[in-house]
């Protein structure tokens, strides 16, 4: 067998996502983020990149 490691990324709600589109908050839910300063860890795949990049504006990287 052999093990790969995944990589991940995690993600941090900086900015509320109250007033913004639709689709940004089901994105902010979808990446497991709930409440304001919450982290997420998540693989780093291109969906989640994109998801990312979506709503960059309300997440830090860390």
């Amino acid at each position: 067998m052999t093990t790969t490691t995944q990589q991940t990324v995690k993600i941090q709600l900086v900015r509320s996502p109250i007033g913004t589109k639709e689709s940004h908050r089901a994105t902010v839910r979808g990446l497991g983020l709930r409440k304001l300063n919450s982290v997420s860890e998540l693989k780093d795949t291109p969906e989640v990149r994109g998801m990312i990049n979506k709503i960059s504006y309300l997440v830090k990287i860390l």
